[in-house]
């Protein structure tokens, strides 16, 4: 690419946009040029807006340091300056579908980790190894919006990532039935051990709204385009329960699977280790060389060991066995706010970038 796009990061000073801030320090294709946020950080230089809340283990980058924050509620204003946005506001989900649907029709081309606009029917919710296809339901989507160039395009929630790569790489075999359990990091709730002692040797039981989103964002990830909408699959069934444990990144998965064409252990590993999407054949930045891989020690994954592998973009799968009541179980994880929130979004907007969705203005 000639020239980088100019990228604007909205919600910048949250803990999903500072991760969209310190992956995106000398990307190839994007530059962050634009940061907005609420009404009290804005007028601000971004290095006076997280003084003190900074929550990345890199220091703040030099190139956005300086960068004087703009409020996020002046769409038309932070859309001039920009070629597409990030969207990573804390804001009620009403207001979330509201402000990036106003973004897109500024002719600015929106990419969300928010839940908002996940079951809007011709919005595409991508994972990018996965279901890059769905990318074409913006043909319709702009029809509705009357735009051109702009529209929105998410990714689905973090804690699908841990299993659902697995499941999809199984496909031939038809996985029809899942009992998941996620083990999800308190980064996934914006937090960190300092903001929520509570959590230190802690575990809850319950994560508002989590379960039924495991449940159900998979069916639409393995579901069709049909009369310009996203139609969802009607398999395999998801039973889940959600946990938060006292982990600061990585969702672990634990999963029971049935299949109605029963493959060998062998044959499981096989398709994990050299299944390929979009992103590795055309090779983008943000995409690991190894989409999934397969620990074979009984002791792997884990958390510190492997959450980070390919820069906390390559999902880690180990312990398939045999069941007595399922066909077969493992354990998954993923990084939750790399891959499953602020570097999921970034591959997506390579993809869009790379299939021509996403240009200069």
């Amino acid at each position: 690419m000639n020239e980088k796009l100019r990228v604007g990061i909205l919600g910048g000073t949250g803990m999903v946009g500072q991760r969209f801030i310190s992956l995106l320090e000398n990307h190839p294709w994007f530059e962050v040029t634009t940061i907005a946020a609420s009404e009290r950080s804005a007028g601000q230089t971004y290095a006076q807006a997280v003084e003190g809340r900074w929550k990345m283990d890199t220091p703040v980058p030099e190139a956005v340091k300086n960068i004087v924050v703009m409020n996020v509620n002046e769409v038309e204003k932070v859309a001039e300056t920009v070629d597409f946005v990030f969207s990573a506001v804390d804001m009620t989900k009403e207001e979330i579908k509201a402000i990036e649907e106003a973004y897109a029709k500024t002719e600015t081309p929106v990419v969300s980790n928010n839940s908002a606009h996940r079951w809007t029917p011709d919005v595409p919710m991508v994972i990018p190894e996965i279901n890059d296809d769905h990318f074409e339901v913006i043909h319709s989507q702009k029809k509705r919006l009357g735009t051109e160039r702009g529209f929105i395009a998410v990714k689905p929630n973090c804690s699908i990532q841990s299993y659902v790569p697995a499941l999809n790489a199984w496909k031939e075999f038809e996985p029809y039935e899942c009992v998941i359990t996620t083990y999800q990091a308190i980064s996934g709730a914006g937090k960190d051990f300092n903001s929520w002692p509570e959590m230190v040797e802690n575990i809850i039981p319950y994560i508002g709204g989590e379960e039924e989103k495991s449940e159900q964002e998979p069916l639409r990830v393995w579901g069709h385009i049909e009369n310009g909408e996203i139609v969802k699959a009607q398999e395999p069934k998801i039973t889940c329960q959600c946990i938060r444990v006292p982990v600061l990144n990585g969702h672990t998965a634990a999963v029971f699977v049935k299949f109605r064409k029963k493959p060998t252990k062998e044959e499981l590993i096989e398709k994990l280790e050299n299944y390929k999407g979009f992103p590795q054949e055309a090779q983008l930045p943000m995409a690991p060389q190894q989409f999934i891989k397969y620990f074979e020690e009984d002791n792997r994954p884990q958390v510190k060991a492997d959450v980070d592998r390919d820069k906390g973009m390559g999902i880690s799968i180990g312990r398939i066995r045999e069941d007595n009541v399922y066909d077969y179980k493992f354990v998954g994880l993923s990084h939750n706010t790399i891959r499953g929130a602020a570097g999921g979004a970034i591959l997506g907007a390579e993809c869009l970038t790379a299939k021509g969705f996403i240009t200069k203005k």
